[in-house]
């Protein structure tokens, strides 16, 4: 709405305040977003929300002050008419950060990953997006977009890691002779180069589609990418691992951070699984046969 716009987009777009996602949950399998099992009651002119939720990215930073939480409003509606999206100041009375998560037992700081727990929370039923039953339609509006972007960050980490990687091998020796000179890392560098740029024209063909046919008329190309970037981004930062050796493996250099992320995006806003059926989907509507 104009009045949601006004108190909570354009604070976001002044960067004046920050915001976190609260769908996924422990108890259910989110990758499919109709399993979300919290409850938001509506209650005359208020919404009262219960829930468990972790893996909303960005709670911990000093300006958030809201997060978008989904739960089903009506269980018994269709399937993908059940949930709903809520607006809630995260210093409402209920909310409560229980704790910071990890991966690969590595954090992701500042602002890190938590899990929060809902108790009672009353918030105005003005703070409903869209309206009741259209959780779900909001949640697959936004995917198209998002999915660029964490295709493109993974660009970025593949794009930096290799030019450390130049850099190293042109450095150090073994055996007497310059590391860039060992056939295997000639090799690689190659493969990584021609990786990235695969990736870097698959994801701008997506981008593109989405701009020109809208996020449903590109959910193929977002489906390839979001499979085939991570998983490539992974294979590149394999290599630059390797050529750096024991360093590649701390943090003193940020490939091994790059690595947990790429990999820990197999399975976030969507595992490799469901978009690959999404694919297959695709191709058997436009068969012939």
């Amino acid at each position: 709405t104009e009045e949601q716009k006004t108190k909570w987009l354009q604070p976001l777009l002044d960067g004046s305040m920050r915001s976190c996602f609260a769908m996924t949950e422990p108890d259910v399998a989110s990758s499919d977003a109709t399993n979300v099992q919290s409850l938001v009651e509506i209650d005359g002119d208020r919404c009262i929300i219960n829930g468990r939720k972790w893996w909303t990215s960005g709670a911990f930073h000093p300006e958030c002050r809201f997060t978008i939480f989904m739960g089903k409003s009506n269980p018994d509606a269709p399937r993908h008419q059940q949930h709903i999206m809520v607006i809630v100041p995260m210093d409402t009375p209920g909310v409560e950060i229980v704790r910071e998560l990890t991966a690969f037992g590595a954090k992701d700081p500042p602002f890190g990953h938590a899990e929060v727990t809902f108790t009672d929370v009353v918030v105005p039923t003005s703070n409903i997006i869209l309206g009741p039953g259209r959780g779900f339609e909001v949640a697959q509006g936004r995917l198209g977009p998002g999915r660029i972007h964490h295709c493109m960050r993974c660009i970025g980490y593949a794009e930096r890691s290799l030019k450390l990687m130049v850099e190293r091998v042109q450095s150090r020796k073994v055996f007497g002779r310059p590391l860039v000179e060992q056939g295997t890392i000639i090799a690689d560098i190659a493969d990584c180069r021609i990786d990235i740029e695969m990736m870097r024209l698959l994801v701008l063909k997506a981008a593109h589609m989405i701009d020109t046919v809208g996020s449903k008329g590109a959910s193929a190309e977002i489906a390839m990418i979001k499979v085939v970037t991570p998983i490539t981004t992974q294979r590149i930062l394999d290599k630059v691992i390797q050529a750096f050796g024991a360093a590649g493996l701390s943090n003193d250099f940020p490939i091994s951070q790059f690595y947990i992320w790429a990999r820990a995006l197999r399975i976030a806003d969507g595992p490799d699984e469901v978009h690959k059926r999404t694919v297959t989907k695709n191709e058997l509507r436009n068969s012939k046969l």
